[in-house]
């Protein structure tokens, strides 16, 4: 599968009909059986350092037994973690004062709220990054940016793909199964993100790369095929799970920016999180509440879609209650939102003159039903209750979550469409 994912970046590279030129850093990926035992020879045939870091939590370094015996001729220090639900900036500081100045590598061993620290602190220092998966639950191995909440803000930062990403199809293939419905929901998700995508491109003229949406469209439609599989023990159903991930992330290092992946589900999702953490809670799995928001988002979608025309106006909200209700958010909400705003340029001539092509974007991909369907199949949670969320607090994040980025949504763009 390494050949296959490998030829597949390079083939995409270079200057695209969308004005960009695209690059992807990732130099070697490795997805196999036993892959753990060939970690070793895998950094050194990829000129990573001696002194290596590896960072982990508990859970996570058990699984990947055998991880630690590969690595002879290395020196190992660590950072092993209790657990982490949450990256957070403390752990980035954490992890480049361990190695600013040093020649050292850092081996991530886990999934998501491991690996997003790891990214950070490896490009502010400049160091080779391996990223070793122990779940196929989130999208984000390939990815250039990492979700870090800072001051109880959460905040997608500019950080740095892996130069090397292995995964061994033993390992996850016994993952436990809530991680890995956790990864579907986060998977599902790319059908609002595009559509979001798209409807920027339509509005405010934000480059679309038909390119990159292609390749997140595949990816997704064909985990999206297997829903029945996901939960197995199967390993070549893993890998081929787990190429479908990478893929989401290789789109999202192509454009340096989360675009391809994530749209108005993941904002409310952050929000529900940064509301959580503020109270004292523990979040849930970020694929499990996205996954249950993408639903939330896709009913709403559809109602817009239903409208055959629409009477726009100018945006028009009431700023002092958003504010409220983000309270020591406030800040960071502001600078959102001021001195300009996403909204500014688009009228509501422009929004009813290209209504046609925003109900296109949302017919473009399945519909709530059909991804209700999928996500059963692949064992997901799907409703508040499932999550362990009051409807008050999901309505609530629905209204002020599009404030939350400066990022055109149509969850955005509803708050200007008489509904």
């Amino acid at each position: 599968m390494k050949n296959d994912i490998l030829s597949l970046i390079r083939s995409l590279e270079g200057e695209c009909a969308c004005g960009g030129s695209h690059t992807c850093t990732v130099r070697d990926i490795v997805i196999e059986s036993g892959a753990v035992r060939r970690v070793g020879e895998i950094l050194k045939r990829n000129g990573f350092p001696t002194d290596l870091l590896i960072v982990a939590d508990k859970n996570t370094l058990v699984a990947a037994e055998g991880i630690i015996d590969s690595l002879d001729g290395f020196n190992i220090e660590y950072k092993i973690y209790d657990s982490i639900r949450v990256a957070e900036m403390s752990h980035v500081r954490e992890l480049e004062d361990i190695i600013r100045g040093r020649d050292m590598g850092i081996l991530s061993v886990g999934t998501g709220s491991v690996n997003d620290p790891c990214r950070l602190a490896a490009a502010r220092q400049d160091k080779m990054l391996c990223i070793f998966a122990t779940a196929p639950s989130m999208d984000g191995f390939a990815s250039y940016s990492s979700p870090i909440v800072d001051g109880g803000f959460k905040l997608s930062y500019p950080a740095k793909t892996p130069e090397v990403i292995i995964g061994d199809t033993r390992i996850l293939a016994d993952a436990p199964t809530e991680l890995k419905s956790a990864g579907f929901g986060d998977m599902i998700a790319k059908y609002v993100g595009l559509v979001d995508w798209q409807v920027s491109h339509i509005l405010t003229g934000e480059v679309w790369c038909e390119k990159v949406a292609s390749l997140t469209r595949e990816a997704t439609d064909e985990l999206v095929a297997m829903a029945d599989l996901v939960t197995s023990r199967d390993e070549a159903t893993a890998g081929k799970i787990f190429e479908s991930l990478l893929k989401t992330g290789v789109g999202m290092s192509f454009m340096q920016n989360s675009r391809p992946a994530s749209g108005s589900e993941h904002i409310v999702a952050h929000l529900i999180e940064c509301i959580e953490l503020r109270d004292g809670k523990i979040p849930n799995y970020h694929g499990d509440d996205v996954g249950v928001c993408t639903l939330e988002v896709l009913k709403l979608y559809s109602l817009l879609a239903e409208m055959p025309q629409v009477k726009a106006h100018a945006e028009n909200v009431d700023w002092d209650e958003i504010f409220d209700y983000y309270g020591s958010m406030r800040d960071d909400v502001y600078g959102m939102n001021f001195p300009t705003s996403v909204t500014d340029g688009i009228t509501p001539e422009l929004i009813v003159g290209k209504w046609d092509d925003v109900r296109g974007a949302i017919k473009s991909v399945p519909s709530y039903e059909e991804c209700l369907d999928a996500m059963r199949r692949a064992g997901c949670k799907i409703t508040a209750d499932d999550i362990g969320k009051s409807r008050r607090l999901v309505d609530d994040c629905i209204k002020y979550s599009p404030f939350m980025r400066r990022r055109m949504t149509l969850l955005r763009l509803q708050t200007m469409v008489d509904m």
